[in-house]
């Protein structure tokens, strides 16, 4: 009974957030709505047993993506005005991909009652062995077979991480730059001054 209670509370939140990820006005407040989003749906992956599913959202979707999301959205100078005015531009390209995105889903479903398309069977042969966990027999994998490909999937993440770093550190005119060689060498003694203000002076700045 508690697992139908929290299936359908997660279900719903996930929904929920997703709606409000797009009706939301403010791009802050979007990925805000995302990240819930994301536990949620974790919640679910717990709830099917898929734990490793659950901490991928956690870690990476929520840790590192959203996080991204969020750090460009308030870091670079974008102008959502012009953002707006550019969607409405695009507006009627749009509804046109809606559309054919839903046509293309209806004639799927279509062929699938009909007959036409056949749904593959598991075999077993991979099959997780007994009293081996999902995450050790995922991580045995990715560790033998997939090797090459998980190190050049973390190459590409780190080329995405060095790129936001790229564009947020940007010269800027008007903004006073960071020298962290001043900062270190800098004393006690040069950082602080103690006074005796008179009563009713206030302090000199």
């Amino acid at each position: 009974m508690i697992q139908v209670i929290a299936f359908y509370l997660f279900a719903f939140m996930v929904i929920a957030s997703g709606a409000f990820t797009i009706l939301a006005r403010n791009p802050v407040h979007s990925v805000l709505w995302l990240i819930l989003a994301f536990f949620n749906a974790a919640g679910l992956m717990v709830l099917c047993g898929a734990e490793f599913i659950a901490m991928l959202l956690v870690i990476v979707y929520v840790g590192a993506v959203a996080v991204l999301f969020l750090f460009v959205v308030m870091m670079l100078d974008i102008d959502f005005a012009e953002l707006r005015a550019g969607f409405m531009k695009n507006a009627p390209l749009g509804f046109v991909l809606a559309i054919v995105l839903l046509m293309e889903l209806l004639l799927g479903v279509g062929a699938y009652k009909a007959g036409a398309l056949k749904l593959g069977t598991a075999s077993g042969a991979a099959a997780t062995p007994a009293g081996v966990s999902n995450i050790e027999a995922i991580g045995a994998l990715l560790y033998t077979r997939y090797l090459f490909l998980f190190e050049a999937a973390g190459v590409i993440l780190l080329v995405a991480m060095i790129g936001a770093i790229v564009l947020t550190h940007r010269q800027r005119t008007g903004v006073r730059g960071q020298d962290i060689a001043k900062q270190i060498a800098r004393k006690p003694s040069e950082a602080t001054r103690n006074v005796k203000p008179g009563v009713g002076e206030g302090v000199q700045l």
